[in-house]
This record gives C-alpha cells, sequence and structure tokens, in this order.
C-alpha cells in the first residue's frame, strides 16, 4: 500500500528571546505558552537560566554570546520568523549580541520587553545595560515599558498622563517606530494602556484584575502582541486584541506554587483570525508629530 506523503502545514513562526524560568511563569516559558494559545508557532533563544519559582529569583545563570548567536543562526537559517519578541537580555554583551543578530538576519516586527526587575523585585539586567538596551530600539517595531522601566529608559520621572506622553515621544525619538507604556504600575480601579507610533495615539482603558496572578503579566502581553504580529495584525489591532487576551488570562490566574500566581494563557481557547478576518476595534487620533 503506498504511503501518501501528509501536506505541508505551515504555521505562524515567532521567535522569543528571552531568560527561561524554572518556575514556568515568566520568560521563555510564558512566552511559549502564549504563543501556542494563538496557534503560533513558538522558536526560541536563550540568554540565560534562572532557578526561581513562585516565590522569588534564587540564581540567574548567562548563557555565552557565542551560544546566543548560534542559537540566532540556526533559527533564521530554517524558520524566517514572522515576529520576534525580546525579554530579559541580562546585560550589554547579550543586548548587543542580539541585535548584531537580529540586524544580519533582518528580523521583522520586532517586539522589545524592557524587562529590568521581576515581579519578586530581582534584578534582571544589568544596570550598565540601559544604554544597550535604547540601541535596539531602531530595530523595533515596538517597545512595550512598564511604568518604571520607561522612567529608566526616557531618563524622566512619570506622574501624570502628560508625563507618560512625554516619555512616549522620547523613546520613539531615540528609534523605536512605536511604544506601549503599559499602566499596570499606577494606582486606581482603572489601568490605562498608552501607544504612540509617532503620530497617532492610542488610549487603552480597562478595569484593573485585583489579583496575585501577577507573574509573568509583562512576558505575555508582548509574546500576545508578537503572535498577533506574526498572524497578520496591524500594529493597534495586535496591541487592543492582546490586552484583552491578557485581561481575560488573569481574570482566570492560576496559583501552582505558594508564592505570586501566573495568568491563565489558556483561559481564552477562541484562536485570533489572521489578518482581514477581523476588524480592529482599536481607534487613534492623528496628532501633529513635535518640532
Amino acid at each position: 500500500m503506498a504511503i501518501h506523503p501528509e501536506p505541508r502545514r505551515r504555521p505562524a513562526v515567532a521567535l522569543s528571546i528571552a531568560a527561561s524560568d524554572s518556575g514556568g511563569g515568566a520568560g521563555i516559558q510564558a512566552d511559549l505558552l502564549t504563543f501556542a494559545a494563538h496557534g503560533v508557532y513558538g522558536t526560541t533563544v536563550l540568554t540565560a537560566g534562572t532557578a526561581q519559582n513562585t516565590r522569588g529569583v534564587t540564581a540567574i545563570e548567562p548563557f555565552s554570546t557565542l551560544f546566543v548567536r548560534r542559537q540566532l543562526d540556526a533559527v533564521f537559517s530554517d524558520f524566517r520568523p514572522a515576529a520576534v519578541k525580546i525579554g530579559m537580555l541580562f546585560d550589554a554583551a547579550r543586548a548587543r549580541e542580539v541585535a548584531r543578530g537580529l540586524a544580519r538576519h533582518r528580523a521583522r516586527r520586532v517586539v522589545l520587553d524592557p524587562v529590568m526587575v521581576s515581579k519578586s523585585g530581582a534584578a534582571l539586567l544589568a544596570p550598565a545595560a540601559t544604554r544597550a538596551l535604547r540601541d535596539l530600539f531602531p530595530l523595533c517595531e515596538l517597545v512595550t515599558p512598564n511604568l518604571p522601566e520607561a522612567e529608566a529608559l526616557a531618563g524622566i520621572a512619570i506622574r501624570d498622563a502628560a508625563d507618560r506622553r512625554r516619555a512616549a515621544e522620547i523613546l520613539v525619538d531615540r528609534g523605536a517606530a512605536a511604544v506601549l507604556i503599559k499602566g499596570g504600575h499606577g494606582r486606581g480601579a482603572t489601568v490605562s494602556d498608552l501607544l504612540f507610533d509617532g503620530r497617532r495615539w492610542w488610549d487603552f482603558e480597562h478595569p484593573r484584575v485585583r489579583t496575585r496572578a501577577m507573574h509573568g503579566t509583562g512576558c505575555t502581553l508582548s509574546s500576545a502582541i508578537a503572535a498577533r504580529f506574526a498572524l497578520g495584525h496591524d500594529l493597534a489591532d495586535a496591541a487592543a486584541g492582546a490586552i484583552r487576551y491578557l485581561q481575560s488570562a488573569l481574570e482566570k490566574g492560576l496559583f501552582p506554587g505558594g508564592g505570586w500566581g501566573t495568568p491563565d494563557r489558556f483561559a481564552v481557547l477562541r484562536r485570533p483570525t489572521p489578518r482581514g478576518k477581523t476588524r480592529s476595534p482599536a481607534r487613534g487620533t492623528r496628532i501633529p508629530r513635535p518640532r
């Protein structure tokens, strides 16, 4: 009996460049879960390994820059990712290696989550690496800092909505195509996430979810955006959909250990459809670029 070859199914592919979380709640593990929940095939480049659980980080061990380079070359020589998510880079040397590799392979639709501190308070980026992180901006379609990260990268204090807008403008002026300043570290019953692409603003407001299932929220949001980029969604649609996705995941948080919980990445089982099948619910207001 003849055996007929199976038809070649080519899924959308995304790449996560980040550290491993031995507790499974953040980092590479969170990214792969989020990619899978969106029906996207996940590839990885590991920058470091961490010894951590739901209570905190006890050790971090970086991989060599040579190994980072070889992982990048291995992935891009075969898979050609349609989107890239960058998380924890550990230090300036690995940040520069990643920047060189992405430029060399002409990576598309790059999302940078500038991870600096873990949910438990452990430093995840060497202080001297902030400049190297900024050097990645010209390669990025989107940078997704939280409020403390936005302050560090923009070099200003953020106290109100005007400061957030100024920080977003500074980060775009430094090379990022767009910036999403997340509002989770703010106060009040409503969270406001501010998106700026150099011309237009979007303000995504949503109710604050009161939960301790917060470990890996930044990883989840940025990798959800990257997954939607890989499926062909535009910037505003990808951001709006990823924010809704994270809201649902937080509302059904998981508590596998005795400390912080983590979002349930499979809380919403309906996968987003490829670009062209849906309309974006996001609306932006065009504004003049500051001179």
